[in-house]
């Protein structure tokens, strides 16, 4: 009988895909992949490891892992990703009940990891965090009809608060064909939403072909048959050309939604943080993609109680949420970590971090309220994804898998999921939009 394996991924979309093709070259070496922690071989756990809550969640799937572990229902703990690339020596040594241990720069080792500790050694590999991308399929976790792109891995950003350069090395964009290539393998798969992501994907080609090469891979991508949109995520503000932003204006399969993480608008607070850019080109840049991108949704990720960030900072940085109403905003408290040029500096306490969060996160809700309000009355195009027995339920372009909102309506018809229908929207109930389904008459005058 082949040996079973059980994998938990945790974190972010590139987290996934990494996942995914470990899962891809587990099935390749004759191991059969279970859903379900439950009675295996073995099971990997795939962490991140960027903040406190992170490495928490991490940590407390590791130690369910050892509880299982010791009741004999999961042979051996392989722990692989961000958290075990940061704290290789400490997973070890304080959580025994693991048995081998991979990097970032190993992924790719995890067939040879498995069968070593399998056979009751235990593994510390941790390979090269710069070396080029390798190529490899994946076992798709995502639904049938939605797919994550990985354009590029690592970081050159070296952000004050961001150990990410640390953990996942210098940005390394892989090249267009194998994009391209992968991309038309989804769509053949059915995928009709696909989504574009790295550590920053405005800056991918800048490393292999000496510019920025995002809008004509974008191009490329929107002539493949089947997708239907196109969604670019972690696009960094310092990095948008005209060329890109013509780019998502013109061409129909991009959603007009770009994600745009600008973590603050304090000159100061910007240049502690290593951030590039500054305010003005901040609201410049909103201003020109309002103007030349209709419709266009924006989402950003803020990040409260940086170092540096006093009352009058604080509330510079709201009055500019007021000012440009970004339809989604996430806002996380700061969170000084170890080996980071900002865990060093003096900052707010983390109750009054939390506290300024919290209150981001209440200002957004009446920007919510105000966005989904503005719909009425509108036909908006659906993807259907799910059906309760009475109600359909997908999204819309405005709407990113498990980030957003979602739509749920009622149709006199049968839909899968997958499908794209018009949906008339009439209301909205805690912060998701409500409506039915448009049909129309094809013998209508």
């Amino acid at each position: 009988m082949p040996k079973t394996v059980s994998f938990i991924s945790l974190g972010c979309a590139k987290n996934q895909v990494d996942c995914e093709q470990m899962m891809y070259l587990m099935a390749q070496a004759g191991y059969e992949i279970r859903p379900e922690p439950e009675d295996v071989d073995l099971v990997v756990v795939n962490t991140c490891g960027f903040i406190d809550a992170a490495k928490s969640e991490a940590i407390d799937h590791i130690i369910a892992m050892g509880q299982k572990k010791a009741e004999g229902r999961v042979g051996r703990i392989l722990v692989t990703g961000c958290l075990a690339q940061r704290y290789r020596e400490e997973i070890l040594t304080e959580l025994p009940e693991v048995d081998g241990v991979l990097g970032t720069g190993s992924y790719y080792d995890v067939v040879s990891a498995a069968e070593q500790v399998l056979g009751g050694r235990t593994v510390a590999e941790f390979g090269s965090i710069h070396s080029p991308v390798e190529e490899s399929p994946r076992i798709l976790t995502t639904p049938p009809w939605y797919s994550y792109l990985k354009i590029a891995e690592g970081c050159d950003n070296c952000c004050a608060f961001c150990v990410i350069p640390k953990l996942r090395g210098k940005f390394r964009s892989r090249s267009m064909e194998d994009c391209v290539a992968e991309a038309e393998a989804l769509a053949e798969n059915g995928t009709k939403e696909l989504i574009l992501v790295a550590q920053d994907t405005s800056r991918y080609g800048l490393d292999r072909y000496g510019e920025r090469k995002l809008p004509e891979l974008l191009r490329r991508l929107c002539r493949i048959e089947g997708l239907r949109w196109i969604r670019v995520h972690y696009t960094y503000p310092d990095e948008f050309t005209d060329e890109l932003i013509d780019t998502v204006a013109s061409e129909p399969k991009i959603v007009k939604y770009l994600d745009i993480p600008i973590q603050h608008v304090n000159d100061a607070i910007l240049k502690r943080m290593n951030r590039r850019g500054s305010k003005a080109y901040l609201e410049a840049l909103f201003d020109k993609l309002r103007a030349r991108i209709p419709g266009l949704v924006l989402r950003t990720s803020l990040i409260a109680g940086l170092p540096g960030e006093g009352e009058a900072e604080f509330d510079e940085l709201c009055d500019f949420l007021r000012k440009y109403r970004l339809e989604r905003v996430g806002a996380f408290a700061f969170s000084p970590e170890e080996g980071t040029p900002a865990a060093k500096m003096d900052f707010p306490d983390e109750e009054t971090a939390r506290r300024r969060a919290d209150f981001i996160a209440e200002l957004q809700s009446g920007v919510l309220d105000d966005y989904n309000a503005s719909r009425f009355d509108q036909t908006m195009e659906v993807l259907v994804e799910d059906w309760d027995g009475a109600y359909y339920y997908g999204r819309t372009y405005a709407d990113s898998p498990g980030i957003d909102g979602t739509v749920r309506f009622e149709s006199e018809a049968e839909h899968e999921p997958g499908e794209f229908v018009n949906v008339l929207i009439l209301g909205a109930e805690d912060g998701d939009l409500v409506g039915r389904e448009e049909l129309y008459d094809d013998n209508r005058e």
